[in-house]
Order: C-alpha cells, then sequence, then structure tokens
C-alpha cells in the first residue's frame, strides 16, 4: 500500500496564500509522476498539476501564474504552492501519484492521498 501524506491545507482570505506538501516513499517520488488534484461538493475532480521526476510541469490553465508546484529531493516531498487564492477554488486537495506517459493531469493516477482541505474566505 502506497502511503501519500498531504499537510498544509487551512483557511486564508481571497488573494492569500498556502503551500500544500505530499511526503511520497522514495521509490514513488524518484520514478513517478507526482500530482495535485482538487474536488468540491458538487463538482468533479479536477486536476491541477503534475511534475515528473526531472521536474517537468503541467498546469491546469486557470492557476497557471499563481500556483507552482516543486519537489524536495531530500525530503521525498512535493508541493503545490499557491498564492492568489480565488472564492471558488476551495477544495479537498489530493496528492496523486501514477507511472503515466507526460504525467497527463487527464490519465488515470494510480496512487492517492487522504487528502487536505482548503477553505477560501472573502
Amino acid at each position: 500500500q502506497v502511503q501519500l501524506v498531504e499537510s498544509g491545507g487551512g483557511s486564508v482570505q481571497t488573494g492569500g496564500s498556502l503551500r500544500l506538501s505530499c511526503a511520497a516513499p522514495e521509490y514513488i517520488y524518484s520514478s513517478y509522476c507526482m500530482g495535485w488534484f482538487r474536488q468540491s461538493p458538487g463538482r468533479g475532480r479536477e486536476g491541477v498539476a503534475s511534475i515528473n521526476s526531472v521536474g517537468n510541469t503541467i498546469y491546469v490553465d486557470s492557476v497557471k501564474g499563481r500556483f507552482t508546484i516543486s519537489k524536495d529531493n531530500a525530503k521525498n516531498t512535493v508541493y503545490l504552492q499557491m498564492n492568489s487564492l480565488k472564492p471558488e477554488e476551495p477544495a479537498m486537495y489530493y496528492c496523486a501519484a501514477g507511472r503515466l506517459y507526460e504525467c497527463s493531469l487527464r490519465s488515470r493516477w494510480g496512487y492517492w492521498g487522504q487528502g487536505t482541505q482548503v477553505t477560501v474566505s472573502s
């Protein structure tokens, strides 16, 4: 059982920032695609950002320029820095991992964390 452990969620005001963290087993972190997804009540799950083993990234259009996905090789941890959060972005944010071609956010990801809640207030 692969364990992905998210942290860093919380409540911020519109325009604020949060950094989410996802710790993964070394063999997953070093060779799998890692990604962040979000889901809010009444809406489907949405891919937010992904990063491959060499640091190439993909973002959904709505977060480009505001969110940054990154990796810390010393800690086997993937981060999602979220800036300028919008009122429509509160959701449960999930970390995921998968053996995928090009780390597409539309692919089927094999491993999921439990999620961390992000709340944005006006």
